[in-house]
């Protein structure tokens, strides 16, 4: 397909009402609309329209400016509630990954260049190490203009060993970073260790890792999530150990399958977590939504199947 020219100008909030009203939405109060384009850009919105049109550009009868607002705010509850859980989770994981490691290898582990993969060519021709690049980071961090208060505490008081211990130092990664590490231990057994208080195989605690680390990237940019097909999936599990999910939803693409991933693990952190009642509380709030584009599986006549019956939910 041939490329061509951008030539669109910038547009006016009004002459943004304006383009709706031609694509026969029904916006009742320009003012009140034109206040919210003010603090959520047209162009943000525009996402939550596509649902709302069968015909490129052109709205289903009867579609109004608080439809869109509505699904605009029911992904970012959603958004809101899957970001809070995944802080939670991180805190459980970076702990584990400290504590069995400590008491496995002694307080500096982290500095120990053997207990991670050696340097690799990857498929682009580049050299990667992962073991430098997290001592890049952890010693930018510690050489930073205003360090974290342990830091400081820690250089200020002592000068063997010449780096601090692994709970502070692991306090420093990002969820990235401290994916990145569990994948990069050399070791299976020292992965098995971690991941089997989680009561799963290490391979899909990895995946699973390394998907909650783009999920959090994208709750944190504000992405849309409600019907967003992922590119980063977590594996299926097949021989659960703990409370999972029947085949039929295990839809691994889609964000439900995420939200089963967050409940599985906040089960074991906190049995007695609500969220599935935060889950259930925001479906009931915004009843419109169709919840199905989230990965939740329907009969052949297109209703819903009950996914609060599954065992993980319960």
């Amino acid at each position: 397909m041939a490329k061509k020219k951008f030539t669109k100008p910038a547009t006016t909030y009004a002459e943004q009402i304006k383009i709706w009203d031609d694509r026969h939405l029904q916006v009742p109060d320009g003012f009140r609309a034109q206040s919210y384009l003010s603090h959520i850009s047209y162009y943000r919105l525009s996402a939550y329209c596509i649902p709302f049109q069968k015909v490129k550009d052109v709205f289903d009868d009867k579609t109004t400016f608080d439809d869109i607002l509505n699904l605009y705010m029911f992904d970012r509850e959603l958004r809101l509630i899957m970001y809070d859980a995944i802080e939670r989770i991180e805190i459980g994981l970076r702990t584990q990954i400290i504590y069995k490691l400590s008491h496995k290898y002694g307080s500096h582990w982290h500095d120990e260049a053997g207990l991670f993969t050696p340097a690799y060519t990857n498929i682009r021709g580049k050299v990667v190490d992962p073991f430098e690049s997290m001592q890049q980071f952890l010693r930018n961090e510690y050489n930073s203009d205003k360090p974290e208060v342990f830091i400081k505490h820690y250089f200020d008081t002592y000068n063997d060993p010449t780096t601090p211990p692994s709970w502070m130092a692991i306090e420093l990664l990002t969820i990235g970073g401290l994916s990145r590490l569990y994948s990069n231990l050399a070791d299976e057994k020292d992965k098995k260790m971690i991941s089997d208080n989680y009561k799963l195989p290490f391979f899909v605690f990895q995946s699973w890792f390394h998907a909650l680390t783009y999920l959090r990237n994208i709750c944190a940019h504000h992405c849309r999530v409600w019907n967003r097909e992922y590119h980063i999936t977590p594996k299926y599990l097949l021989k659960p150990k703990y409370n999972w999910v029947d085949s039929p939803f295990q839809i691994n693409n889609r964000t439900f399958y995420y939200l089963y991933v967050l409940k599985y693990f906040l089960n074991i952190i906190n049995p007695n977590n609500t969220f599935k009642n935060k889950i259930e509380q925001l479906f009931i709030k915004y009843p419109n939504v169709e919840i199905e584009y989230m990965g939740i599986p329907t009969d052949a006549d297109g209703n819903t199947l009950d996914w609060k019956s599954q065992a993980l939910w319960k």
